[in-house]
């Protein structure tokens, strides 16, 4: 079945709150649901941000969380057949792109980050997740998600390394902040960000070691825009298609060959008599 291009596992108008709606009289179902969740969304980035969403509210859920977990259920009915497709390449550079939706949550006011890295052409990291402290700037939020960007590349950078795939061109990592690219290259603006200073220099360590090069780009090429706020359909389509997530074309299950009523006939001539103690011969 194609999916509906209205469908979103969280739609636009979507917003969620500890202190709103009814508290489920049995939450053991959500609970179950979302965490079977958490699994799927290792292989479908798609489904990273509205799982991380519903995810906060484990303890608690209300009707409007399970509201929106059913709105997953009825994505991923729609969409049973997507995957995430892999291309066979050659290329073994990292490319990585990173965003944060400052000050997100309605409750906390904390900011929600986001990643993706590609290998190549292929997806292989992503994260969607809520930010452990408050950002006073939306710079200082996009300056976090940066750096934990950066620690995951390191760690895919050792692997590789170790699996023998060195690449000589230096990871790049895109983010829609200028403010912030400006922070990992100039060390004046050091004096107004002494409260994340140990990411300020984590990261400016990477950029002057020409270890990683950080690059600005548009909000409307941003590609981690899905894994930190919901999105209008048409943009989460097309991001949804740079992630790689797609239909794929091969099925694991065989056709269903329904036979015709003659066929059923000529094979019960064919079916042994089955003996049962009132007409067997020792009866």
């Amino acid at each position: 079945m194609k999916p509906s291009l209205s469908l979103l596992p969280c739609p636009p108008s979507t917003v969620l709150s500890k202190f709103g709606g009814t508290a489920l009289s049995d939450p053991s179902t959500y609970r179950s649901i979302v965490g079977s969740l958490q699994y799927l969304s290792l292989t479908r980035p798609d489904l990273a941000f509205a799982v991380n969403k519903v995810c906060q509210y484990m303890s608690h859920p209300t009707e409007d969380h399970w509201s929106a977990v059913k709105r997953i259920l009825r994505y991923l009915k729609h969409t049973i057949h997507h995957g995430l497709l892999l291309h066979r390449t050659t290329t073994f550079s990292l490319q990585a792109f990173s965003d944060a939706d400052w000050a997100s949550c309605p409750d906390d006011r904390r900011s929600t980050t986001g990643y993706c890295i590609y290998l190549g052409r292929n997806l292989i990291s992503w994260s969607s997740r809520k930010q452990r402290t408050v950002s006073r700037s939306s710079t200082e939020s996009e300056y976090r998600a940066i750096a934990h960007a950066s620690t995951e590349i390191l760690w895919l950078q050792s692997l590789l390394i170790e699996l023998g795939m060195k690449s000589t061109i230096p990871p790049v990592l895109w983010c829609d902040n200028i403010g912030a690219t400006y922070l990992t290259a100039n060390p004046l603006f050091h004096a107004r960000t002494k409260h994340i200073e140990i990411d300020v220099h984590f990261v400016r360590d990477l950029v002057s070691t020409k270890a990683l090069t950080i690059r600005f780009i548009s909000s409307k090429d941003q590609v981690a825009d899905t894994f930190t706020k919901p999105l209008p359909t048409p943009k989460f389509n097309v991001l949804r298609d740079t992630l790689n997530v797609r239909e794929l074309p091969l099925r694991l299950r065989g056709p269903i060959k329904t036979n015709s009523p003659d066929e059923l006939q000529a094979s019960d001539k064919h079916k042994p008599a089955v003996i049962t103690e009132a007409n067997s011969p020792n009866s």
